[in-house]
């Protein structure tokens, strides 16, 4: 109660000042798992990030298996790769040795961030509003890195395989910037990362009073539809792709309508009681 009080009873600038040094604290727990993917420069990139260009990757083995089976092009049956990545510039790779690295450190250190967020936000709520949200760390993260495992062996290999090996004519060899190609692996983990994170997203809002429910079930077509768009923005053009991709996403979503629904009833709960006890 003490550590509530004090926390309230904080100025605008002293409020600040706290959240400075927990985002300086983020902040040094990037840099140092960075430093140590830094140093690990032949695993992050040789193992994790060219991993996905390679015929052997297990997303394209498993998909050639399918397309086998099925009786579907067999596009990811390929034993050759599919294009060569150069360097056009003279601190290109030095650059994307040091960018890759600070990435890595977002993605890894992620828990660490929402820890951080969380001793910021959590002085501000009630008792059981703390107890209500203590796997908030936990749950998140594993959203968090589900979707960052989705991006890397679905998305991005996908990506990839259709962009790297496609062709206008047999005249233009692709020979792929090694920026454009780590940008294209970044924003396929990343964004699926923070996808995921939708069930959180709507607990909050939901909690807030900005989201209900009702307006999650009223615009789901709508959302359907935005959803069809966006796998079909980040992966080929071809259903299965785009249906791979929508699936796990229009699964969050119902799974977001039945957190809103929680959260509804819990406080329609609370504030009977409430009302029962004045």
């Amino acid at each position: 109660m003490a550590n509530s009080k004090n926390h309230n009873e904080m100025s605008f600038l002293d409020h600040l000042e706290e959240l400075r040094w927990h985002l300086i604290r983020s902040t040094i727990a990037v840099v140092l798992i960075g430093l140590v993917a830094f140093i690990m420069k032949d695993f992050i990139f040789d193992t994790v990030i060219f991993g996905p260009k390679k015929p052997d990757f297990p997303t394209y083995k498993l998909f050639c298996h399918l397309s086998k089976m099925l009786g579907f092009s067999e596009a990811f049956c390929s034993t050759e790769p599919l294009f060569r990545i150069q360097s056009r510039e003279m601190a290109g790779q030095f650059s994307a040795h040091i960018w890759t690295s600070i990435w890595a450190g977002f993605i890894l250190g992620f828990p660490y961030i929402l820890y951080e967020m969380w001793k910021f936000i959590s002085p501000g709520l009630y008792s059981k509003e703390k107890n209500n949200a203590r796997g908030f760390i936990f749950i998140a993260s594993v959203l968090f890195f589900t979707g960052v495992l989705f991006g890397y062996y679905v998305v991005a290999p996908l990506s990839i395989n259709f962009l790297g090996g496609y062709q206008v004519s047999k005249e233009v060899f692709n020979d792929i910037d090694l920026g454009s190609y780590i940008a294209t692996v970044r924003a396929a983990v990343i964004a699926c990362g923070l996808v995921f994170e939708l069930p959180i997203i709507i607990y909050f809002l939901t909690k807030i009073g900005l989201v209900t429910p009702e307006i999650l079930k009223k615009y789901r077509k709508i959302s359907l539809v935005v959803v069809l768009i966006l796998s079909a923005v980040i992966t080929p053009p071809d259903v299965a792709s785009q249906i791979i991709v929508a699936i796990p996403i229009l699964v969050l979503y119902q799974a977001s309508i039945y957190i809103s629904a929680y959260v509804v009833r819990q406080e329609t709960k609370k504030n009977k009681k409430n009302a029962k006890s004045s």
